[in-house]
């Protein structure tokens, strides 16, 4: 059974940081499609960052150049360095994973970006 976990979420100040992690179990991750997604209040989920299985990485354009996305396919984990947080970051984030096996979630991880 895959199973996919988010932590890291918390509550923070606008400007300030956070990093997000992402472990998967039970499926093989080498090439896989590393994504991390968030859900606002009243809004779809939308996709953050990518980082695909040959190593090509992509953002959203809000998030260039304060966020990282990286992964570590031997410990089969991910994680997101926020930085520079606004209030419109502010959702539940999201690890998907995506490989022939499947597309697997986490169940998701709580940020609130708030003075």
């Amino acid at each position: 059974q895959v199973q996919v976990a988010e932590s890291g979420g918390g509550v923070v100040h606008p400007g300030g940081s956070l990093r997000l992690s992402c472990v998967i179990s039970g499926s093989d991750v080498s090439l896989s499609t590393m994504s991390w997604y968030r859900q606002a209040p009243g809004k779809e989920r939308e996709l953050v960052a990518v980082i695909f299985g040959g190593g090509v990485i992509d953002y959203i354009s809000s998030v260039k150049g304060r966020f990282t996305i990286s992964r570590d396919n031997a410990k089969k984990t991910a994680s997101l360095q926020m930085n520079s947080l606004k209030p419109e970051d502010t959702g539940v984030y999201f690890c998907n994973w995506i490989n022939d096996e499947g597309n697997f979630w986490g169940q998701g991880t709580q940020v609130t970006v708030s003075s």
